[in-house]
């Protein structure tokens, strides 16, 4: 998660020159090539078309508007608010799981999920503040992951991981691509490298989280991702001299808490039948972070148990 946190104030310090359509689409072009030498090693028979190409196609457009929404939003408000926007994604995981998952959600987590929408609006504090374009921007991206995420649990080995993350990919340069026409400055070579280090952090991060699922309880491991607020502050703080206000730190902790009691309840059962926040991994997943369960499926040794917690399958 530090190495998340890296990755987003890496985009925050090239935002300061550049549009944040125009990083996004260096970043991900950048991680391209690696991308594709791991794809290489996809055994899986088959070609690139999708099995059922409405849902990659909707996973496609989820994945490049969730990158678009966070990288503008990371360019324009500070991390701690970001990231308290983006804690909401697990509420949205199961509120989704239950028209696309059947997942049966009972009174003690849809109590969660209302306390950890209230957290949101304590965070936005509509009516007492302008509410920012990056406001919405962090909003449709903690929407866009979360829907992105469980349909990938929905299609579960259907679809071979190389479609999967290749598809989202051409979607990014195609959208961002035809952004550059309308915004673009020359980028240094300096900054260019910065756009290679933003794809090289998020595939680390993501080969990392496959080490902690694989090495340590789902239920246990999934909860770290709040670990980013204190990354954001640290950060925040030392780089941009911002100062998350009371409000935001009281909304964060709200929404950090009831997201931790959906992981509780869905480790100790909790009446859930697919464990959909646990297997979702909640880091919003971008063209330049791809999700770590699909990495995964491209690595031997890999738990192939349909259903396991944290497989994604």
């Amino acid at each position: 998660m530090g190495l998340y946190a890296t990755h987003d104030v890496v985009i925050k310090t090239l935002a300061q020159d550049y549009g944040s359509f125009q990083i996004l689409f260096f970043a991900s072009l950048l991680s391209f090539p690696m991308v594709t030498i791991m794809l290489l090693g996809d055994r899986t028979g088959g070609t690139l078309r999708p099995a059922r190409p409405i849902w990659v196609a909707v996973r496609s457009g989820c994945v490049v508007l969730a990158g678009i929404g966070g990288f503008y939003a990371f360019a324009t408000l500070s991390l701690a608010q970001v990231y308290a926007i983006l804690f909401a994604t697990p509420l949205l995981v199961t509120i989704l799981s239950i028209p696309l998952l059947h997942e049966r959600v009972g009174v003690h987590r849809w109590l969660a999920v209302i306390v950890g929408l209230t957290g949101v609006l304590v965070v936005l504090r509509p009516g007492a503040r302008e509410l920012a374009l990056g406001h919405a921007a962090a909003l449709m991206g903690a929407c866009s992951s979360a829907l992105a995420s469980v349909i990938v649990r929905k299609l579960g080995n259907s679809e071979r991981p190389v479609v999967l993350i290749l598809w989202p990919m051409l979607g990014n340069f195609v959208l961002t691509g035809g952004a550059l026409t309308l915004d673009y400055r020359p980028m240094t070579l300096g900054a260019l490298a910065l756009a290679g280090v933003i794809a090289g952090l998020g595939l680390a991060a993501g080969f990392l989280v496959i080490t902690a699922y694989r090495t340590g309880e789902a239920a246990i491991v999934a909860p770290m991702q709040y670990s980013q607020i204190l990354w954001a502050t640290a950060y925040g703080w030392a780089l941009f001299d911002e100062r998350p206000d009371a409000a935001t730190l009281l909304g964060a902790g709200i929404i950090i808490a009831s997201g931790l009691y959906i992981v509780w309840r869905e480790g100790a059962g909790g009446g859930s039948a697919n464990r959909p926040v646990i297997g979702a991994r909640m880091r919003a997943e971008t063209v330049t972070a791809p999700k770590s369960t699909l990495l995964q499926r491209l690595l031997p040794g890999r738990a192939t148990g349909p259903g396991r917690p944290g497989d994604g399958a």
